[in-house]
């Protein structure tokens, strides 16, 4: 007697007929929406070129473009599923290099085009040389500015209304010398 082939099969589990859960729908295709934004990584500029010094305040700034700055939308979808996921700088980041010295400035900053003295808006003064024993052997700090962008998506799955927030982080780095000017008071003979 040849085997029966139903004999083989286990029940199916449970939920195995249900449709698929619209919540997890949305989080899978919010997260598919959020990698399409594409958001660069910035390009972090400063007022120093080469060499800073010691006391000298740097100013400190992102393009401020569209694709720097958003906002920028994309939208992916699964059947009737649909998120459309925009993203919005909300902050720039800097580690300046030192231990804590760390800077964190609400918008991409202001170009420095030559002006005197601090930026209005996003900047740091050095108090360290950027010495190689400080830079492991570098003699540079390694400055990474960090896009923080707020994502918010919105759309529907199953038929429900969908919606949520989630802060994503883009990083680049450049590297920036900082050398001390010494000035000599000498009397007169």
């Amino acid at each position: 007697m040849a085997p029966n082939p139903a004999d083989f099969l286990g029940p199916l589990p449970a939920g195995a007929r249900q449709a698929a859960d619209p919540e997890a729908v949305a989080q899978a295709l919010s997260q598919r929406a959020i990698e399409e934004l594409l958001l660069d990584p910035p390009e972090p500029r400063t007022s120093v070129e080469g060499s800073g010094y010691v006391g000298v305040p740097v100013w400190l700034w992102i393009e401020d473009d569209v694709a720097s700055t958003g906002p920028v939308s994309a939208t992916a979808t699964a059947g009737a599923a649909r998120v459309t996921a925009t993203g919005r700088l909300t902050a720039v980041e800097w580690s300046m290099g030192p231990p804590s010295a760390d800077v964190r400035c609400t918008g991409p900053g202001t170009p420095w085009t030559g002006q005197v003295g601090s930026s209005p808006d996003c900047g740091y003064t050095y108090e360290l040389r950027s010495l190689p024993e400080r830079t492991g052997g570098a003699g540079r700090w390694t400055v990474t500015a960090t896009s923080v962008w707020t994502v918010t998506w919105t759309g529907v799955s199953g038929g429900v209304p969908v919606a949520g927030e989630q802060t994503v982080r883009v990083s680049a780095d450049t590297t920036l010398g900082v050398g001390e000017v010494q000035v000599l008071v000498g009397g007169a003979r």
